[in-house]
């Protein structure tokens, strides 16, 4: 078999390239954040910013996974560059990070592909794309010493219907619990280079009214229902860049027979927005836990 590479095309740029350093400045916020992993954390939704915007805040999502027994790691993240409405596979064989390589997991690739629904990307759109890349050197770091390989799946402009269609799909992996699911979203772009202003005053100055817009957001997602979601998205339409890939998450956990709850434990913002001249990105992380409270 031919080893095809996807590089890591944002090293250097936002984040380090220094595999000494960027292993540091991982386990310097895994650690900070004080979190026990957990086996019952299945899934994580996770930032995907430039490392000194949103690392720090992406720790509390990767620090719950204990990686004792997975052996797969799905990667879901949006489109930023390239227009597809289907989600599409990797040509590549191996993600390339600087603190160690992530093989893919080519069997399930295969699978995949053969319920005709998905499309495959360029190697150029692949490494384009920084929303799952930026998932790649913390997944490296949590699973060292622990062999596992990943899925990644970019998700495109996918309508109501087809989210709907790939959580079934997706479904069938979530309920072997040696499947871990990365989601890969940031939260509000707000201010005039994102086109987003949207502003309710009783909030107060303008980076509260962004909490309160996002926090409705997250307990949203929270209730795992994809429709409330959607009814969410079209009335405000928060520029949640990673609303794809949480929807057919949404969509995979109420289609799979484990009962398992996402939990928001972090929230951030790049700045506090005070004027119409600033602007801002929000970083959430959950994790998607097994919730074993509920016999329903």
């Amino acid at each position: 078999m031919v080893t095809k590479v996807r590089k890591p095309s944002h090293a250097g740029s936002w984040y380090t390239d220094n595999p000494k350093q960027l292993s540091e400045e991982l386990e310097g916020w895994l650690n900070s954040c004080g979190l026990t992993k957990s086996s019952d954390v299945r899934g994580v939704i996770a930032p995907h910013a430039g490392y000194s915007y949103s690392g720090r805040a992406a720790a509390y999502a990767f620090g719950n996974i204990d990686p004792s027994n997975i052996k797969r790691v799905f990667l879901l993240g949006p489109s930023h560059h390239y227009y597809t409405p289907k989600c599409a596979l990797s040509t590549a064989t191996v993600y390339k990070t600087p603190i160690g390589d992530l093989p893919i997991d080519l069997e399930v690739n295969e699978q995949l592909k053969a319920t005709g629904k998905f499309e495959t990307m360029d190697i150029r759109v692949d490494e384009a794309e920084h929303s799952m890349e930026m998932h790649l050197p913390y997944l490296a770091k949590v699973f060292e010493g622990h062999p596992v390989k990943i899925v990644p799946i970019l998700v495109g402009a996918v309508s109501a219907e087809n989210e709907a269609m790939y959580g079934q799909i997706l479904a069938q992996f979530v309920d072997d619990p040696t499947n871990f699911f990365s989601i890969s979203s940031d939260f509000c772009h707000w201010g005039s280079r994102f086109n987003y202003m949207h502003y309710d005053k009783k909030h107060g100055p303008i980076y509260k009214s962004i909490e309160a817009l996002d926090k409705m957001g997250m307990d949203i997602i929270e209730t795992g229902d994809p429709d409330s979601f959607k009814k969410y998205l079209s009335e405000f339409d928060n520029t949640i860049c990673g609303r794809h890939p949480i929807s057919v998450f949404l969509h995979m956990l109420m289609n799979c027979s484990s009962k398992i709850k996402v939990k928001f434990l972090r929230y951030e913002q790049s700045s506090q927005c005070h004027s119409t001249r600033d602007s801002s990105v929000s970083y959430a992380s959950a994790a998607a836990k097994v919730d074993d409270s509920s016999s329903s």
